[in-house]
């Protein structure tokens, strides 16, 4: 039965009678103080760092517990907890003045998640000597406990809604009460998941053989994948990549989720070790494509995300897609290198410690980026101005929103330097800079180049940003400027699009007035004789576009 993979020895897979009960207990109050600090309604960060500490403190329990030397793992899981609260301290508190808080605790979420499997294999112990068996082995057996425990909690749930509604039918309304009560939910679904938890981690031999069963049946996919995979790359070559580079927006995340589904589906039938591994030739190929394939398709990533930096240049989002790219780069080179170590016989086995290595390292950078030792916002802004300046981007497309809202106070302070100069560049910087409120769903016609100005007017120009800024729906899709001259103490500007045009007359001081209601038309009597009707001569101006008149006479 070596088919089967059996626990580790010495974890906490170890049975323990009294598991369930203490993990029941901690998932309890953990649930119940998540409770009562969400019960404050505090967005504060320090609401965040509590939250944050409690559960992945408990979160790191349920899955390390153990009797033997409990204190170590006592000390991992608040030691886990202590670093997660601080992450989620520093992104709430930096609110809007850093860029990409979110994506850090993401990463912050990702150490986590690499580092339990890493303890629960005493790689702080073993360092590189941990066999890559029982890291596999707990990165599989914790994602099935995980999702085994939280489909019990729902199923408890759900049985409590039931036996609510069956007992209210003769009159007992008791678990209706406790329902509404603010702490019992999250009392009960802590202690519900970490029972649950608790069971499943004492039956590690029988997840074992669940997890060569889940295994052996997503390996199945490999094979239709793989096959994916050559005829992209095949069409990729004949056609040039031509079809790839016309869809830079949507190219670089299917690139990697593609690459994601190789490293998962080649480990899938590669395993734990050779023993395990699947003896089937056609798995076996499969397995080799998809690890051949990683490098070229993150490469084809790196390619379109740099195409895309090309057009538009950094911003904090595309910063950490470089970050995700260059770590799957890093695998995609290990994999190569571990085919061409290991050549038809043992790649495999450096696969596997290509694995392990690179599991250590992807924790490491996750850890470091999570913490604001990096600033993407100061990093893009940086880049943007400087490709303002060097005119790679036309002053009617530079996102200066952008610049105010997405990169911090980096972006901020980019936009005061702008600000300080001359001209036109110095008047959009400071509109930007004193607005209150973007406009997330309406994109503004100075950002995409439809406003367009007929006079050299350059302070008229920046009273009619600012107007059509605030009123983006007169200039779309597309709109031209007038300038019509005074009219006493305004100077009066007609916004002109392709079908309609609008007459905004501004004070001295660039404020604009408030638009003029246009008078209905009078309604004639019912009798009319010949002798009320009559032709005048009329003499005035009217805006024609392509030769049709637009809107009525304006004098």
């Amino acid at each position: 039965m070596n088919d089967i993979p059996a626990p580790p020895a010495d974890t906490s897979g170890a049975d323990w009678p009294a598991r369930p009960w203490l993990l029941a207990a901690i998932g309890g109050v953990a649930g119940l103080a998540l409770q009562l600090i969400g019960s404050f309604d505090d967005e504060s960060a320090a609401a965040a760092a509590a939250a944050s500490f409690v559960f992945f403190a408990a979160f790191a329990l349920g899955f390390t517990l153990r009797r033997e030397r409990l204190a170590e793992v006592l000390v991992f899981a608040l030691g886990l907890g202590t670093v997660m609260a601080s992450i989620a301290w520093l992104a709430v508190a930096a609110d809007d003045s850093r860029a990409g808080q979110g994506y850090a605790f993401a990463a912050g979420v990702f150490f986590s998640l690499l580092a339990i499997p890493l303890f629960q294999s005493d790689f702080h112990r073993r360092r590189w000597a941990t066999p890559y068996a029982e890291t596999h082995f707990f990165v599989w057996t914790d994602a099935v406990s995980a999702g085994g425990a939280f489909a019990f909690t729902l199923l408890a749930y759900a049985l409590l809604w039931l036996l609510d509604a069956l007992l209210g039918l003769v009159g007992l309304n008791f678990v209706e009460s406790l329902l509404r009560t603010d702490w019992f939910a999250g009392l009960f679904v802590g202690a519900s998941f970490g029972a649950a938890l608790g069971v499943l981690r004492n039956q590690l031999a029988i997840l074992g053989t669940l997890q060569r069963t889940v295994m052996l049946v997503l390996s199945l996919l490999a094979v239709p994948f793989a096959l994916g995979i050559l005829a992209f790359l095949a069409m990729l070559v004949v056609t040039g990549g031509q079809a790839l580079w016309q869809a830079t927006d949507s190219a670089t995340p299917v690139l990697l989720a593609c690459a994601i589904g190789c490293f998962v589906l080649a480990n899938l039938v590669v395993r734990d070790d050779d023993a395990s591994r699947s003896g089937n030739r056609v798995m076996q190929a499969a397995a080799l494509v998809l690890a051949l394939a990683i490098l070229p398709l993150t490469v084809f990533a790196a390619i379109s995300m740099g195409v895309r930096i090309g057009q538009h240049g950094l911003s904090p989002e595309r910063m950490w897609a470089l970050v995700a790219i260059a770590v799957a780069c890093a695998y995609g080179v290990a994999y190569w290198v571990a085919l061409a170590r290991g050549r038809r016989a043992g790649w495999a086995e450096h696969l596997r410690r290509a694995n392990l290595h690179l599991a250590v390292g992807s924790c490491v950078v996750a850890l470091v980026l999570a913490f604001p030792l990096l600033d993407f916002g100061g990093i893009s802004a940086a880049n943007q101005v400087a490709r303002l300046e060097r005119g790679k981007v036309a002053l009617a497309d530079f996102d200066f929103e952008a610049l105010r809202w997405d990169f911090g106070d980096a972006g901020r302070r980019a936009l005061d330097r702008l600000a300080a100069g001359e001209g036109e560049v110095a008047e959009l910087a400071a509109d930007a800079l004193k607005r209150s409120e973007r406009y997330p769903d309406v994109r503004r016609p100075r950002d995409s180049g439809t406003l367009r100005f007929a006079f050299e007017d350059e302070r008229l120009h920046g009273w009619v940003r600012g107007y059509v800024g605030d009123n983006p729906w007169t200039c779309a899709p597309a709109c031209v400027a007038l300038d019509l001259g005074r009219d006493g103490d305004r100077r009066r500007v007609a916004i002109v699009t392709g079908g309609s045009r609008e007459i905004v007359a501004f004070r001295e001081d660039g404020v604009p007035d408030p638009p003029v209601p246009v008078p209905a038309p009078p309604v004639p009597d019912a009798d009319i004789a010949p002798s009320d009707v009559e032709v005048r001569p009329y003499a005035g101006r009217q805006i024609y576009v392509g030769g049709v008149p637009v809107g009525e006479p304006f004098e």
